[in-house]
C-alpha cells in the first residue's frame, strides 16, 4: 500500500477552534488544546470539502471586530 492508499484510508474529523478557523485532525485522536469538534467525519478531501463550504472568511473572528 502506497502512502496515498495510506492516507485515503484514515478517517479524520473537521474541527475549529474559538477564532473560527478549521482544520482535519485524525478522527481517532484527541483534539489540540483549544479545538472542538464540528460534528463532520470522513476522508481527507470530504472534510476539506465540507471545509470550503463553512469556512467562507479565512481572517480569525477577533481580527474582523477589531
Amino acid at each position: 500500500m502506497n502512502s496515498n492508499e495510506q492516507e485515503d484510508a484514515i478517517i479524520y474529523k473537521v474541527i475549529v477552534n474559538d477564532e473560527g478557523q478549521y482544520s482535519i485532525w485524525p478522527a481517532d485522536r484527541e483534539n489540540p488544546l483549544g479545538w472542538n469538534d464540528t460534528g463532520k467525519r470522513g476522508v481527507k478531501q470530504e472534510c476539506l470539502d465540507y471545509i470550503q463550504t463553512v469556512w467562507q472568511d479565512l481572517r480569525p473572528q477577533d481580527r474582523l471586530n477589531g
